[in-house]
C-alpha cells in the first residue's frame, strides 16, 4: 500500500500542459572534447537540451551552484549536448514540475526517483517513447538493453514502448537483521532458526542480564521501523502475493507477523513505547549503547568505512561482537529483506522536447562507462590514482569531499555497476585496518544471509517497481493502509481487551466496507496481464547470478 503522504502529494498535482509538438533542431558546433581532452576524429552534430537537476543546497560556495559547476561545464564540455540545467527543489520536486508544466516551460530530460509521478505523466500522455530514439542515437544505453533486458522491462510501460530510463546500482540486501553473538555466548544459546527460537532468546536477552551490569535495562529486540519490518518479512507478511499462479491480499500472514510482535510486546521484550519511535531513532541508540540484543539496520548506515554504526558500537561496547541473522524460517516459509534496486528507473523525455535527438544523446552519454567513472570517483589524476585492489583510490580525501559531494545528482543515468568490482561494497573497505577487515566478514555473512534464492524476498517486487494504482484507487489504497495499521497496532499493545483475532476481523471489515475488494480485482488483472513483462523479484536474482 502507497502512504497517505504519497498519495497526499500526488492528490496536489495540477493539471499539465498539453503536448506539443515534437521537433528536431540539430545543429553543427565546434568539434567536441572526448573525456582524455582530445578532439574526435569527426565533427558531431549537436543540439540543445534542458535538463531537471536536484537542488539540495550542498554545493559549496567555491564549487559555484548546482548548475553551474566544474561537473555541469565537464558535461557540456565532453559530452554531445549543450545542456541548460532546470534545479529541482530534491524536497518539494513536484510542486516546482507542477509549476514549470503550468508556465509551459517543461525540461526536455526530466529526472524523478518518484514512480508515481512519472507514471502520471505517462498517464497523461506528457512522455516520449524511446525505442526508435534509443536505437538510433544511444549506443551506450542500447548496448546495456541487450544485456540487461530485465532493465527493459522496467522501463517498458503498458503499451509496450519504453518511455523511462534507468541505472544499473549493483544489488544486495538492503538491510541486516543483527544479533549481539557475544550475547548468544554468554547465555549459551543458538542461533535462532524459527520464531520459537528467536522469542526464547530475545526474552534471555531481556531478563538474564546478557551485558553483565546487574540490571535489568536490556531488550531483546525491537519491534520499531526496520526491526519491525524485519519481522513482518519473516512471516512473508507483504500484503499481495502469488497464490496458486493468482495475486492476492494475504491475511494469514498479516495475523501471524502481528500475533509474534503482540508476544513480544506482552512479554516485555521489547521497548513498550516503541508506537512512539516512529523512525526507529530510540532503537538505535539503544543499540549503540549495547542495550538491545536483536535490530535491524540498513548497510549504507552500518557499512561506512570512516565512521560506522559498528565502529560506534565497538567504541560504546568494546567487547561486541555481531552476527547478521537469516530470519527465522516460519509456516509461510523462509524469506529475506529487500534489495537494492539494480535497475532503478530515473528518467523520461518530454513528449514536447524541442529536440529530442539531442536529448537522448546527452542520456547515452551520460549512460556511458567512461562517465560513470567519472561521475563515481571524479577525474583521474586529480581525484583518484590506481589503488592496490585496482580500483580508484582517492588522492585527497579532504579535496574530494569538497568536489565531490554534489556529483550524484548529476548522475541519474550513469550505471554505478559499469564500474566492475569496484562498485561492490567490499571495494570501500580496507583489510589492513581491523575494524573494518571484521565488517568485510560480516559483509560476506550478510550476503550468504540474504542473497539466496531459496530465502527469497516475499515481495512481488520493490516497490519501485509495484504498478501504479489509478487515482481513484490509490486513494482507496492509502486511506485503508492507515485504518488497517491502526488497528493491529492496537491489537498489539492492549493485552488481552483488543485480541489478534478481533483485530483481523475488524481490520477485514473495513476491507470490505472501504473498496477492498476494488484493489483485489485491481491487482488480479494487472497480475494477470502483466506477470511475463514486469519487473518482479525473481529479476532481481538474475542481476545478483551474474556476480
Amino acid at each position: 500500500m502507497i502512504s497517505s503522504q504519497k498519495w497526499m502529494s500526488m492528490l496536489a498535482l495540477t493539471a499539465l500542459s498539453s503536448s506539443l509538438v515534437v521537433g528536431c533542431a540539430d545543429s553543427k558546433q565546434e568539434q567536441p572534447k572526448s573525456d582524455n581532452g582530445k578532439a574526435t576524429t569527426q565533427a558531431a552534430v549537436r543540439g540543445a537540451a534542458t535538463v531537471t537537476l536536484y537542488d539540495r543546497g550542498r554545493v559549496p560556495a567555491e564549487e559555484g551552484t548546482m548548475d553551474k559547476s566544474r561537473w555541469t561545464d565537464w558535461v557540456n564540455k565532453n559530452g554531445p549536448t549543450d545542456v541548460k540545467y532546470i534545479l529541482i527543489p530534491r524536497t518539494d520536486s513536484i510542486a516546482k514540475f507542477n509549476t514549470l508544466f503550468a508556465s509551459g516551460e517543461v525540461p526536455d530530460v526530466i529526472n524523478e526517483y518518484d514512480p508515481q509521478y512519472r507514471d502520471l505523466l505517462y498517464q497523461q500522455k506528457q512522455l516520449l517513447p524511446l525505442d526508435d530514439l534509443i536505437d538510433k542515437y544511444a549506443p551506450n544505453y542500447k548496448k546495456l538493453l541487450e544485456q540487461y533486458p530485465q532493465l527493459k522491462k522496467a522501463g517498458t510501460k503498458p503499451d509496450g514502448k519504453l518511455y523511462e530510463i534507468g541505472r544499473l546500482q549493483g544489488t544486495m540486501s538492503m538491510y541486516s537483521l543483527i544479533i549481539r553473538a557475544d550475547w548468544l555466548k554468554k547465555l549459551n544459546l543458538p542461533m535462532p532458526q524459527t520464531p520459537e527460537e528467536l522469542f526464547k532468546v530475545a526474552k534471555a536477552f531481556t531478563e538474564q542480564d546478557p551485558d553483565g551490569d546487574g540490571k535489568k535495562n536490556t531488550y531483546g529486540i525491537s519491534i520499531a521501523a526496520d526491526t519491525g519490518m524485519a519481522i513482518s518479512k519473516m512471516y512473508g507478511d507483504v500484503g499481495w502475493v502469488v497464490k496458486d499462479g493468482k495475486l492476492t491480499y494475504d491475511w494469514d500472514r498479516t495475523k501471524a507477523s502481528n500475533e509474534f510482535k503482540k508476544m513480544l510486546f506482552d512479554e516485555g521484550i521489547v521497548d513498550k513505547d516503541y508506537l512512539t519511535d516512529k523512525n526507529g531513532e530510540k532503537a538505535k541508540q539503544d543499540w549503540l549503547s549495547g542495550k538491545l540484543g536483536i535490530y535491524a539496520m540498513q548497510h549504507s548506515q552500518q557499512f561506512n568505512p570512516g565512521l560506522s554504526n559498528y565502529q560506534t558500537l565497538k567504541k560504546n561496547v568494546p567487547g561486541a561482537e555481531i552476527l547478521p541473522m537469516p530470519l527465522p524460517k516460519t509456516q509461510f516459509g523462509q524469506f529475506s529483506m529487500n534489495f537494492l534496486n539494480p535497475a532503478q528507473m530515473t528518467t523520461v523525455v518530454y513528449r514536447g522536447a524541442k529536440d529530442p535527438v539531442a536529448a537522448v544523446k546527452y542520456i547515452d552519454f551520460i549512460a556511458s562507462k567512461e562517465t560513470a567513472v567519472v561521475m563515481k570517483y571524479g577525474l583521474e589524476g586529480t581525484h583518484w590514482k590506481q589503488g592496490a585492489n585496482g580500483c580508484p583510490a582517492p588522492i585527497d580525501l579532504e579535496k574530494n569531499k569538497k568536489e565531490l559531494v554534489y556529483v550524484p545528482d548529476l548522475a541519474m543515468q550513469t550505471s554505478p555497476d559499469l564500474v566492475g568490482a569496484c562498485n561492490q561494497t567490499e571495494s570501500s573497505f580496507d583489510p589492513q585496518v581491523p575494524d573494518q577487515n571484521a565488517y568485510l566478514t560480516f559483509i560476506k555473512q550478510a550476503r550468504e544471509a540474504y542473497e539466496s534464492p531459496e530465502r527469497p524476498m516475499p515481495d512481488l517486487t520493490l516497490s519501485e517497481h509495484m504498478p501504479n494504482l489509478p487515482t481513484d484507487l490509490a486513494k482507496i489504497n492509502a486511506d485503508l493502509s492507515l485504518q488497517i495499521t491502526s488497528i493491529w497496532a492496537k491489537s498489539i499493545v492492549s493485552g488481552s481487551t483488543y485480541t489478534i483475532d478481533k483485530a483481523l476481523a475488524d481490520a477485514k471489515a473495513v476491507w470490505d466496507k472501504g473498496g477492498g475488494k476494488q484493489l483485489e480485482d485491481w491487482y488480479a488483472k494487472w497480475y494477470a496481464d502483466n506477470k511475463d513483462k514486469a519487473f518482479l523479484t525473481q529479476d532481481i536474482y538474475k542481476f545478483l547470478n551474474k556476480k
